[in-house]
């Protein structure tokens, strides 16, 4: 069983340092925690912070979140992400890539935000180049044939493999993610202004939200590709709702997830309040479940993270085994994809995505990057899943210049 993570009591401090007034440095719109499935929320802007935490080793994490913690108990709010590769912070038997240039984890913290109805304009522009994966299709495929042979001598029941495609970025980062937004709106979506570093998130999951002793969690796996008319849409999903595989791979995740709840929750509240329901966004369905339960007095952020961090619908089960052979068949790391995304509010309020269908901008050398991949289950065909890889980077693929106003 994993551990949950306790502090260590020399662990490194984290890097603070005061920002001076700038632009927007967050823009989120995620939906309340009281209630994850209501209408539209409207957009929460943040600017100005008056602090940023950030943590560039492993031993620097804990108390980084720590310190946002404490920062948001005296009244602030956070806005930030934690990147995949932070997880042995956590959990030293999580294996994953050295985490590179990018920061381990990074908030930001304000006395203040404001409410908008819609993003604010831009009449700037950007221009993406061709949208470049970091292998072949050959070399993905033998990577599913891998998976499949560790499933069958039972080392892993399902992986979530994974690519990134890379494209040279010209322009305004924020009107890149106006364009992703009004392409793909979901109830997750944000983006983050960390200087060199920019986080452009339009993702339809939920990590994780607490709010008034509760927790949910709605991990998603399961996707299809909208169809050409509405009768064809329909079949595919009447199709996902009914297929052995993509059920058998949600309901996997499902139970990773009431285990990884059980550690902070108090014991007989972990429920599963809805199974196998399809979202419909522009250019997919996915299917996607709800986990619910009350946490135990006094549980700390790190501590959630330490029970549920990464999200199991990004690794696969089990956990631990399943990040070693990530780590084997991945080239990269994942940085802010697959890691969490979200904000803090006093009043012990928060909420996380898990940040796929993300956008992550290096303005240093003008790059973008784009994680896409799935679950991979014994009934998995390299074809299918390089296909399913291709639905979901339609929302960028499509992107290639703009101006918004």
């Amino acid at each position: 069983m994993r551990n949950v993570f306790s502090p260590e009591p020399f662990s490194r401090p984290p890097r603070v340092t005061v920002s001076p007034p700038g632009p927007i440095t967050a823009l989120l719109r995620f939906a309340a925690p009281s209630d994850p499935l209501a209408a539209q929320p409207r957009w929460r802007l943040l600017r100005n912070p008056v602090q940023v935490v950030t943590a560039h080793t492993l031993d620097e994490v804990g108390s980084a979140l720590k310190a946002v913690e404490q920062a948001v108990a005296e009244g602030l709010y956070a806005a930030g992400f934690v990147t995949y590769e932070a997880a042995p912070a956590f959990d030293p038997t999580l294996v994953t890539h050295p985490s590179g240039e990018m920061p381990l984890l990074w908030f930001a913290l304000f006395t203040n935000f404001e409410e908008l109805d819609d993003l604010p304009g831009s009449t700037s522009n950007f221009s993406l180049g061709a949208w470049t994966p970091d292998g072949p299709e050959t070399e993905y495929a033998a990577a599913i044939t891998e998976i499949r042979r560790q499933i069958a001598e039972g080392n892993t029941y399902q992986v979530n493999h994974t690519l990134r495609l890379r494209a040279p970025f010209a322009g305004d980062d924020l009107a890149l993610f106006t364009a992703l937004s009004r392409a793909q709106p979901t109830f997750y979506s944000a983006y983050l202004n960390a200087g060199r570093w920019r986080v452009l998130s339009v993702s339809p999951e939920l990590f994780f939200s607490v709010a008034g002793g509760e927790i949910v969690t709605r991990p998603m796996k399961g996707t299809a590709p909208r169809g050409g008319t509405p009768e064809e849409d329909a079949a595919r999903v009447a199709a996902l709702r009914a297929s052995p595989k993509e059920r058998a791979e949600n309901l996997m995740i499902v139970d990773l997830l009431r285990n990884d709840l059980g550690r902070v929750s108090r014991f007989g509240t972990v429920t599963v309040p809805r199974l196998f329901e399809v979202e419909t966004y522009p250019t997919l369905h996915t299917m996607t479940s709800m986990v619910r339960a009350e946490l135990r007095p006094s549980v700390r952020l790190a501590e959630v993270f330490g029970a549920l961090f990464p999200c199991g619908s990004v690794t696969g089960a089990p956990k631990v085994n399943t990040m070693r052979l990530i780590r084997r068949l991945e080239p990269a790391p994942r940085g802010v994809y697959c890691g969490a995304v979200g904000y803090l509010s006093p009043g012990d309020e928060m909420v996380f995505n898990v940040p796929i269908r993300t956008v992550t901008l290096d303005m240093a050398r003008g790059t973008a990057e784009y994680g896409v991949g799935g679950g991979v289950t014994w009934d998995s065909t390299p074809e299918g899943e390089y296909a399913e890889v291709l639905t979901k980077a339609a929302v960028v693929r499509g992107l290639v210049t703009g101006e918004q106003s």
